[in-house]
């Protein structure tokens, strides 16, 4: 009987709890947001919401359409559009020069094989066996393919094989760009760096350094000898295995590297694959680049986009992760937060710099280079081609000043 009291009486307890743990979370609701707010994303009773209602209010759904907008793809004219056999993707941030356009990009000619045909000297994917080449433009519009600025390294270095997925950074009258680099043989397993070559002129030549400056973290444990960059014993870090798609910008006197981690033994999340954004920083551009201790900084997002934006840095998310194809935002650099949710968001956006990137929270999104894809039936993406096009981007004009400034007229 004893022992039934006590049940009773700590079941009573729990219940009171609970009771006491809603109305405080009732209150804290009603604390944090307007009667505007509710209105705004049509909640009629705030003291009975859905868990909808309460993620729209948690996420902001109702505020920041001023980072809302739509993306448009163009073709280029010129000689650096859809070439059957040719690749040409990822290209770099836009800079101007002497009223020049300059972007810089991965080139390679031939077929792609794909792993595991026993020919380590076939090429693999699209990315593979490239160089990095230039091309320029007085408009944006119509460029002219003009070489190569940055190949391969010495035979027995890390960038031997290929060298790919740059950008750039003008500082200080000098030209930095950085990019990935495998060394030979190009296997499943293999880790990958990123390095860097400077020049005096976006023309050349360029001078690439001895050493990379950023590598993968490497370490996790692979499991076996086969040739699977699945099977592993343990992960490690979010950038175990590759660091990619390298970004540099200057910021808060420091140089702020910005780049993709993949993951050994990488996993599936509630939005596919698992891929993450870090940073390194450094005091001097060639380094030593140390990571941050707060990443990985996103838990979403493929090819790097990221500005200078009043005294943060904003950025888009477009594929892989739960927050592909959003719009963030880092007052710090480092601590994101998703300001819009964006659709068909271009593949490897090169930004214009010389767009004024504070007039607008977007401004910088105005126009730039992308690459886009040729498949072909019945053969796999890496057996496709790419080429370089420009993408724009139209801001929301249905904002809530606009909806203001009708209702006030239609009160009149």
């Amino acid at each position: 009987m004893k022992s039934l009291t006590i049940t009773l009486c700590f079941t009573i307890l729990l219940l009171s709890c609970k009771e006491q743990k809603q109305v405080d979370s009732s209150e804290i609701i009603s604390e944090q947001y307007t009667q505007e707010d509710y209105d705004f994303l049509a909640i009629g009773n705030p003291e009975k919401m859905s868990s909808a209602s309460k993620r729209a209010l948690r996420n902001n759904y109702h505020k920041n359409e001023e980072w809302f907008g739509t993306f448009r793809n163009h073709e280029l004219k010129g000689d650096v559009g859809y070439e059957k056999g040719v690749i040409r993707r990822d290209p770099t941030m836009v800079i101007q020069v002497n009223d020049l356009y300059y972007t810089w990009y991965s080139k390679s000619v031939g077929k792609t094989y794909g792993f595991g045909t026993g020919d380590p000297e076939k090429k693999v994917f699209p990315w593979d066996k490239t160089e990095i080449w230039f091309a320029t433009s007085k408009d944006g519009w119509v460029w002219k393919e003009q070489g190569v600025a940055v190949t391969f390294g010495p035979k027995g270095e890390y960038d031997d094989r290929s060298v790919f997925t740059p950008e750039i950074l003008a500082h200080e009258g000098k030209y930095y760009l950085v990019y990935q680099c495998i060394q030979f043989p190009y296997l499943n397993r293999s880790f990958n760096t990123v390095g860097m070559s400077i020049a005096d002129s976006p023309n050349g030549p360029w001078k690439r350094l001895a050493t990379p400056i950023l590598e993968a973290s490497k370490d996790g444990e692979w499991l076996g000898e086969e040739d699977s960059r699945f099977a592993v014993k343990s992960q490690g870090s979010f950038d175990s295995q590759k660091v990619h798609d390298p970004t540099l910008l200057y910021y808060k006197d420091k140089f702020y590297l910005y780049y993709k981690g993949e993951r050994m033994g990488e996993r599936n999340t509630a939005g596919g694959r698992e891929i993450r954004w870090g940073v390194a920083i450094a005091d001097n551009i060639t380094g030593p680049y140390v990571k941050s201790e707060y990443n990985p900084i996103t838990h979403s997002g493929h090819e790097l986009c990221v500005w200078k934006y009043m005294d943060g840095i904003a950025m888009v998310s477009s594929a892989d992760g739960p927050e592909r194809q959003t719009i963030q935002y880092a007052p710090d650099g480092i601590n994101f937060e998703i300001m819009s949710y964006v659709n068909q968001v271009p593949s490897a956006m090169g930004l214009v710099t010389t767009l004024d990137n504070d007039k607008h929270p977007t401004e910088a999104l105005s126009w730039g280079l992308q690459h886009l894809s040729k498949n072909y039936p019945g053969k796999p993406w890496w057996a496709g081609d790419q080429y370089l096009a420009r993408f724009s981007f139209s801001r929301n004009r249905n904002t809530k000043s606009e909806f203001a400034e009708s209702k006030k007229e239609s009160d009149q």
